[in-house]
């Protein structure tokens, strides 16, 4: 007779008060995310590994802490269930998972546009988001099939080709983007208007067009927002500027954006000046509040200004060092 240390599997036997309700509800869905399944009205099986025994170690724990009984054994079934019937119970569940990623998968692969040309950005991120999603959860599942359910081939190949559809959008974008992205030399001998005062953002953009794309380029510092360029000038942060705020990104972001989307130092420091600007705390990074400090700091001591662009670019040459080298 095979010795139960021996065993094939694991056991997790429980007793549950009745009340709360939630209780029972709560133990079960953290034995489905282990991936067990019930044989029996309480007795819940698992492969035997020195992970799942842990796993049913914190379950039985949290069980006996709410009041609860709990046991847990190795074990090797002798009569009744066999192995592969056990094993059929584990392909079943997992297949049923794989499904329902499959039916996302699908509706997620009818509802994008199928011509990649004629997608818009919120296509295209829509599609990256449910990439995600689906692409974790099948990875969840795939953690938890431990014979191989054969709905896992289904699922594997339309999350697959929600992939190729991303990737032939990307390509596309990527494409378009490189044939109306403007030459950094047609900037070259402009005058470059923005508003009085500048801040976090203009100091930003300053410094950006004098390290990037013209080092002898000249600022012109106006209070009208309708102030129309003459020949020869451009605006930015301004309303109706030639660089200025769109949708959700600061007009730093937007010249990073046209210019040198392929630096990934400056697309850092656009995050933390969009946060700075924008205060909307959507990067969270941490030299957010260091570099907020020093444009405050300078703000305050410098009210020229060309002094405070001066100040203000230094810092940012530091920072994008920084970046550069990480």
């Amino acid at each position: 007779m095979t010795e139960c240390t021996e065993g094939k599997w694991l056991l997790l036997i429980h007793q549950i008060p009745p009340k709360p309700g939630y209780f029972r509800v709560k133990i079960w869905r953290r034995l489905h995310g282990l991936g067990a399944v019930a044989i029996k009205n309480s007795v819940y099986v698992i492969p035997r590994s020195e992970e799942t025994v842990e796993d049913f170690q914190w379950v039985l724990r949290e069980i006996v802490q709410d009041g609860g009984e709990a046991s847990i054994c190795t074990a090797s079934f002798i009569e009744g269930l066999t192995d592969s019937q056990i094993e059929a119970l584990f392909q079943a569940a997992r297949d049923a998972d794989y499904a329902h990623i499959a039916e996302e998968a699908r509706a997620v692969l009818d509802a994008a546009p199928v011509n990649p040309s004629a997608t818009s950005e919120e296509d295209r991120t829509d599609l990256q988001t449910s990439l995600s999603r689906l692409r974790k959860k099948l990875s969840s599942v795939v953690a938890l099939d431990f014979f191989r359910a054969s709905g896992r081939e289904a699922a594997e190949t339309l999350v697959e080709q929600i992939e190729m559809r991303a990737q032939q959008m990307k390509q596309t974008e990527a494409e378009t983007v490189e044939t109306l992205k403007p030459d950094v030399a047609d900037f070259l001998g402009k005058t470059w208007v923005t508003r009085k005062g500048v801040y976090v953002d203009r100091i930003a953009c300053a410094w950006l067009i004098r390290r990037f794309i013209d080092a002898n380029a000249e600022f012109r510092f106006v209070s009208s927002k309708g102030y129309r360029p003459k020949t020869g000038e451009l605006r930015f942060d301004m309303y109706e500027g030639e660089f200025t705020h769109e949708g959700d990104l600061c007009t730093f972001e937007i010249f990073v954006k046209r210019l040198f989307s392929g630096d990934e130092a400056l697309l850092r420091i656009g995050q933390i000046i969009h946060d700075l600007d924008l205060k909307d705390a959507k990067f969270k990074k941490p030299e957010t509040t260091g570099i907020g400090g020093l444009m405050e700091g300078l703000a305050s001591a410098h009210k020229s200004d060309e002094a405070r662009l001066e100040r203000g670019g230094a810092v940012l040459d530091d920072l994008y060092e920084y970046f550069r080298r990480k």
